[in-house]
């Protein structure tokens, strides 16, 4: 593979086991990206981003509340890096209807919980280029202060109007 292609990039970071730890799950990214040139990792990087980017909403920062009571900055970004790795399909409807990760199916669970949650998934690449070129990769900035949209209201009626598939599911 020379370059990398919108399809390769989902083909790379889409999670076949939906249901592994999330520790493995980000070993098994590293390790399958270990293979890239410096330019695929770019590349690879530069997609993550626009996803990041893309999925920096208020409907989806609900979403992650609702699920998993995500309340902060930090497990937003995390929550978004585990919505990429579910695949094109699956982040394409959240974005569309946050609802749909509702059928988002298996979970991995952690203490009876739902964990949607992958930490540091994003910085694999650019630690990975690091590593081989002691050097950052380019920085992408992100151009948003807060998430798109109007931020959600947390009273259990609104998430349920909202989110009534998540409420159902997720909501304890």
């Amino acid at each position: 593979m020379s370059e990398l292609t919108l399809t390769d990039f989902w083909r790379l970071v889409t999670v076949e086991d939906k249901t592994a730890e999330p520790d493995s799950v980000c070993q098994s990214l590293k390790s399958t990206l270990s293979d890239l040139s410096d330019e695929q990792l770019i590349e690879f990087d530069k997609q993550f981003s626009i996803c990041m980017r893309q999925s920096y909403t208020w409907d989806l920062f609900g979403a992650a509340f609702v699920m998993a009571g995500c309340n902060d900055e930090y497990g937003f970004s995390e929550f978004r890096c585990w919505l990429i790795s579910r695949g094109e399909a699956v982040f394409k409807a959240a974005l569309e209807n946050p609802d749909s990760l509702a059928q988002c199916t298996p979970l991995y669970f952690l203490n009876e919980q739902p964990y949607p949650y992958l930490d540091e998934y994003d910085l694999i690449a650019g630690l990975l280029y690091e590593e081989r070129n002691d050097d950052e990769l380019p920085f992408i900035p992100s151009g948003l202060d807060q998430p798109k949209g109007k931020r959600f209201k947390d009273k259990p009626k609104f998430l349920k109007q909202n989110y009534p598939q998540l409420f159902a599911k997720y909501w304890q």
